[in-house]
C-alpha cells in the first residue's frame, strides 16, 4: 500500500465517530428547538455521511461487521431525526391552517360583502 492511499481501517473508525457526534447534536438541537444549530449540525451530518459512505465503499477491502454495525445504527438514528422533523413539520403546518386558513371566510370574503355594506355604513354612501 502506498502513503497515498487510504485504507478505511484507518480513516473510517475517526469518520464515524465525528458522524455519531454530530447526530448527538442534531438530536439536542431538535430538543431545544435551536434552528441555526441545527441547519449546521445537519450540514455536517450530510458530509460526514457521505465521507463515510465513500471509505465504506473502497475496493478490495470488506468492511469489518463492527464498522457495518455503527454506519447501519448512524442512518437509523438520521431515519428517526428526520421522521421526527417531519412529523414537527406537519404539526406546525396543521396550527398554521387552523391560524390562517387559505379561504377567507366571514366580512372578509365574497359571502361577508353583502353584510360588510349594511353594517358599515357602505349603504349611506352609495
Amino acid at each position: 500500500m502506498t502513503a497515498t492511499s487510504r485504507h478505511p481501517e484507518h480513516t473510517l473508525p475517526p469518520l464515524l465517530s465525528e458522524l455519531e457526534a454530530a447526530l448527538s447534536l442534531v438530536q439536542q438541537a431538535l430538543s431545544q428547538r435551536d434552528v441555526v444549530q441545527l441547519e449546521q449540525q445537519a450540514a455536517l451530518v450530510q458530509r460526514l455521511l457521505a465521507d463515510a459512505l465513500n471509505e465504506a465503499r473502497h475496493p478490495g477491502s470488506p468492511l469489518p461487521q463492527p464498522l457495518r454495525e455503527r454506519l447501519a445504527r448512524a442512518g437509523a438514528q438520521m431515519a428517526a431525526q428526520r421522521v421526527h422533523l417531519a412529523r414537527a413539520t406537519a404539526a406546525l403546518d396543521r396550527a398554521i391552517d387552523v391560524l390562517m386558513p387559505s379561504e377567507l371566510t366571514g366580512l372578509y370574503g365574497q359571502s361577508g360583502r353583502a353584510l360588510r355594506q349594511r353594517s358599515s355604513g357602505d349603504f349611506l354612501v352609495g
